[in-house]
């Protein structure tokens, strides 16, 4: 499968589901057998994707892309050996970030559910003019695309959090706070956003916050 069909469904969905660490292997950047050159695809969805991990609290290193050939056999060896060595110093899923099973599975999935946002972001705001892998680390190293993507991802990813705990049972301000560590005076400013959307409503009687 060509590396650019790899979405950032797969990669959240694998790690969701358990695996300790992702590794993506595509063709050599400029040697694309099609004019649309998918493992540059690949190679802006990994430096995406690391920077989503790292806002969730797990470590980017988790998720690696290698560019070779069909005759580099023993490269691709090297590589997977380095990366298994890597992920074994690292531990299992959530241990060397200090976070149990249960608040990574957690974070992933509110995360999982911003991939359509996400992919149109990307097609709107992150694509890259020029195809070269200089190009690419450039931008996505850049201190203006990082600001851009805390600013668009910081509040989108707490208030998909916020939906998680209101799938599971009605809560108030206070609640939400002390269970994400946030200010209340922030969970309220979400909470009056989302209810103008008419993602939430507030039922006055319990003084809590549910989906509507």
């Amino acid at each position: 499968m060509c590396s650019g069909r790899i979405d950032l469904e797969f990669i959240l969905r694998a790690f969701l589901k358990g695996q300790d660490g992702v590794f993506i292997g595509g063709c050599k950047l400029n040697e694309c057998n099609y004019v649309t050159h998918g493992n540059y695809d690949a190679f802006a969805l990994t430096h995406l994707c690391k920077k989503i991990l790292e806002h969730i609290g797990l470590n980017p290193k988790r998720l690696r892309t290698e560019f070779l050939s069909s005759a580099d056999g023993n490269l691709l060896a090297e590589y997977s050996d380095d990366f298994s060595h890597q992920i074994k110093e690292l531990g299992p899923l959530g241990q060397s970030e200090g976070m149990d099973t249960k608040l990574v599975r957690f974070k992933l999935e509110a995360a999982r559910k911003l991939v359509p946002y996400i992919r149109l972001v990307e097609r709107e705001r992150l694509r890259v003019p020029v195809k070269s892998k200089q190009a690419y680390t450039e931008f996505f190293e850049s201190n203006e695309t990082n600001a851009l993507i805390d600013k668009i991802f910081s509040d989108k990813l707490v208030i998909s959090q916020i939906m998680l705990l209101l799938g599971e049972k009605p809560l108030s301000t206070n609640d939400i706070s002390e269970q994400l560590g946030l200010n209340p005076s922030d969970v309220s400013r979400h909470m009056i956003h989302s209810s103008k959307h008419g993602m939430v409503r507030y039922d006055t009687a319990s003084n809590c916050y549910a989906l509507a």
